[in-house]
């Protein structure tokens, strides 16, 4: 066992600000905000908020596009326990404080000669935020980041600490893995890990139709397969990752990679999507050019450098997992009906899939799942139009939304949707029956 460092001990410091999270479209002003330097602290601040009445949000590094992490009273920011506390090299289990980004961690990690098995395609969420909100990759094969926790600690609004394993409290441990910040603030992660391994990235253009007719054959034969299509064009990006060792990896040039992922990803991309901003009669013809600029690529790299890459263009986000068997035929109707509308669509919509897991507010509890995810501009005039479309098309299929991206469910319709729903409320209700974590839209997507 190796023990890297302790979490810092120094006293809170209480301060005011306007909150606003990554995507600008959840504001709160005049927030008071704490940031506790040890998971004692944290639980002190709970523990006066319960006595004095007041509600506390935890936050991460803001990325969920709900209002999910919307303080009312007080806003509990981890970023002091940013840093890995132990690392057991024989067994794979590494614990990390909350406030520890994924990107951090992974430099970390690699390090020690470890990975996390399977990532999201951005990095900059913290580890508590990240596995709160049923973050995921794609593999059909893998589950999502909240798989692979083992053990949580969480400091709860009574004022105690509760260590979580599948020996202590594993009922706690089952559902907080993805437990929205509704049944404590998670202090600390443990995470089963893996011998660090690399990618072999496969990226290119393609048709949708072809992408479509031969994507089943492409989960099976790949480990980890994801596909981009342009709406109002039937042009798709496709990546096709492959596990492979360490030893022999062949990287992209720093030229390559800034032109192709800085320059063209961001760069040109972001004012491709600002044109069409301020003159949309240009977003479909924009859209076009884009799908006719993919370009081929294939490289090999660490798994933490091919999975998530930089993410600076703002856009605001709705994803909803449906079953396996039906999801491309969701992809379909969502097709069909950008076809049939006139909406303009500037940012390609995502396809990714995983296996079934066991995680109680997991998108994919019980299921393999497919994942359709559909973004626009900030602002944009077709979003509820397009998002209600694709919450219908969706809810035909008992699809489950993103805890951290948009839509519309409401606690009863999402307990028809989780089959262990009540599990989480009943924790809940033991765990914070005043309901210190609270704010509106728990309310809303748990109940009162």
């Amino acid at each position: 066992m190796t023990a890297l460092s302790s979490s810092p001990t120094s006293a809170s410091q209480a301060t005011r600000t306007t909150w606003r999270n990554w995507a600008g479209n959840q504001r709160v002003a005049d927030v008071e905000v704490l940031t506790p330097g040890s998971a004692a602290e944290v639980a002190a601040v709970l523990r006066r908020a319960a006595e004095t009445g007041r509600r506390v949000r935890p936050i991460g590094s803001g990325h969920s596009f709900t209002a999910i992490g919307a303080p009312v009273d007080v806003q509990l920011r981890l970023d002091r326990l940013d840093r890995v506390l132990r690392a057991d090299l024989t067994t794979g289990v590494v614990t990390v404080g909350a406030g520890t980004t994924l990107r951090a961690l992974n430099h970390t990690l690699a390090s020690l000669g470890l990975a996390l098995t399977n990532l999201g395609d951005i990095d900059a969420q913290t580890v508590a935020g990240a596995i709160s909100t049923g973050t995921h990759g794609t593999g059909a094969t893998y589950g999502g980041l909240a798989t692979q926790v083992v053990g949580l600690e969480l400091a709860l609004p009574d004022g105690t600490l509760l260590t979580c394993s599948a020996t202590q409290h594993p009922d706690v441990l089952a559902a907080a893995r993805v437990g929205l910040g509704a049944l404590g603030v998670v202090t600390a992660v443990s995470l089963q890990c893996v011998p660090a391994f690399g990618l072999h990235a496969r990226e290119a253009g393609s048709t949708l139709d072809a992408v479509l007719e031969r994507f089943d054959d492409d989960c099976a034969r790949t480990d980890h397969v994801e596909f981009y299509w342009f709406p109002h064009t039937d042009r798709v990006l496709t990546k096709h990752n492959t596990r492979v060792g360490t030893d022999d990896l062949h990287p992209l040039s720093r030229r390559r990679a800034w032109w192709d992922d800085d320059l063209l990803s961001n760069t040109v991309f972001g004012a491709v999507v600002a044109a069409g901003r301020r003159v949309p009669g240009l977003v479909r013809p924009l859209a076009r050019v884009s799908a006719s600029a993919l370009g081929d690529r294939e490289f090999s790299d660490l798994s933490h450098r091919v999975f998530a890459s930089e993410r600076r263009v703002r856009f605001e986000e709705m994803e909803y997992a449906v079953p396996r068997e039906h999801g491309l035929d969701v992809l379909r109707e969502l097709v069909a009906a950008v076809g049939r509308s006139r909406w303009r669509i500037a940012v390609p919509v995502e396809v990714r899939v995983a296996a079934a897991d066991d995680v109680p507010l997991s998108t994919a509890e019980g299921r393999d799942t497919l994942y359709v995810a559909v973004h626009v501009a900030p602002g944009s005039p077709d979003r509820a139009a397009y998002f209600a479309t694709l919450e219908a098309i969706a809810a035909d299929v008992g699809g489950r939304p993103h805890w951290g991206k948009l839509h519309s469910l409401d606690a009863a319709t999402l307990r028809e949707r989780y089959p262990r729903f009540e599990e989480v409320v009943a924790l809940r209700d033991r765990l914070d029956p005043d309901r210190v974590l609270g704010n509106d839209h728990l309310s809303h997507v748990l109940g009162p």
